[in-house]
């Protein structure tokens, strides 16, 4: 027997039975999983792109690169409020309408969805739980502590706290497709009932207006009843400002409370006025409004990432920054010098 067969101990250069195995490193079996895994998303990212571009051809080769015109279809309808149930009270309208109906299910939602959590909270949370306590502290710390101080906000906190969740919720919704496009209709076994659209009751003016207003009458009230009423226009003046100048300063910071109206009721009108519209055209509206059929194909994707993009930032990143400066306005409206 050779030297080196009698240093491994086997015969024949075979290492015997009780000779240590040389196992794989860590990571060395996960790697070919890894690549199986890769190749898979691959693949199916191909088998999507080749239906895309295949389906864009047959659009093209069956209909045309151009197309006509339609006159009759007007996008801006779709946030059209027409009554649904017409009530007029000593001249005043207070119809039914779709923006009514998506109010009320905003606010049922707000209340429902607190009460249902604050009645089965546990010692040890479950996800939704967790959820839900992981905005509590953002209304609580990030949105309404930072802005006033802790008696101040355990006044307001509730009612900055509503303000979030409702304008959450009011936004979220206005994702969903539900039936209340009353302008066009579907058959369905001989039932005529509304087409589906997407609609926001943030998006209509009169909302958010309604909403700044009450921000305004709120942080004013709290104002004038921390200071007094001489004590919270004097206060509209930064301190070591005299003489004429002051007068001017002091129209300033009116006209500078007076449009935080504006911009309160703008910035959240507009946003989500803006980002409906856009979802709406690249999902379809541009192709029907152009009548190009191939449009429409191409479009789709920029749209579903759009609406993604709207659900998963815009509609709670809105809310947040409405509460944030309600906060703020309020702390700013009891602060000795701002």
């Amino acid at each position: 027997m050779s030297a080196p067969a009698k240093e491994l101990g086997g015969t024949g250069g075979v290492p015997p039975e009780d000779a240590p195995v040389k196992r794989p490193g860590p990571g060395a079996g996960d790697l070919g999983v890894s690549e199986q895994k890769s190749h898979k998303l691959r693949n199916v990212l191909l088998g999507i792109g080749a239906f895309y571009l295949a389906g864009l051809i047959a659009l093209i080769a069956i209909y045309g690169f151009k197309g006509t015109r339609n006159k009759e279809f007007k996008p801006q309808n779709e946030f059209k409020l027409e009554p649904w149930i017409s009530i007029h009270i000593g001249g005043i309208d207070l119809s039914i309408n779709k923006a009514v109906m998506y109010l009320v299910i905003a606010g049922a939602l707000t209340c429902f969805t607190m009460i249902w959590v604050a009645r089965r909270m546990k010692a040890r949370p479950n996800k939704v739980q967790t959820a839900v306590e992981a905005i509590f502290q953002l209304m609580r710390d990030n949105i309404t502590g930072s802005a006033m101080a802790d008696d101040m906000a355990r006044k307001w906190f509730p009612f900055i706290g509503t303000l979030f969740l409702f304008i959450l919720f009011s936004n979220l919704i206005g994702y969903i497709p539900l039936p209340t496009n009353t302008e066009h209709e579907i058959s369905i076994f001989g039932t005529h009932i509304p087409a589906f659209s997407l609609y926001a009751a943030t998006a209509n003016l009169a909302i958010p207006l309604v909403l700044a207003l009450v921000v305004f009458i709120s942080y004013t009230a709290e104002g004038i009843r921390a200071k007094g009423p001489i004590g919270y226009l004097k206060g509209l003046v930064p301190g070591g400002v005299e003489g004429p100048i002051a007068f001017f300063i002091f129209g300033l910071e009116v006209l500078s409370n007076l449009m935080r109206i504006l911009s309160l009721t703008i910035r959240l009108f507009a946003n989500i006025l803006a980002g409906h519209l856009i979802i709406l055209f690249f999902a379809g509206a541009l192709a029907v409004l152009l009548g190009v059929a191939w449009l429409g194909w191409f479009a789709l994707p920029f749209g579903i990432i759009l609406f993604a993009f709207e659900v998963s930032l815009v509609a709670a990143l809105q809310a947040f920054i409405f509460a944030t400066l309600t906060a703020i306005y309020l702390g700013g409206a009891v602060a000795e010098e701002h």
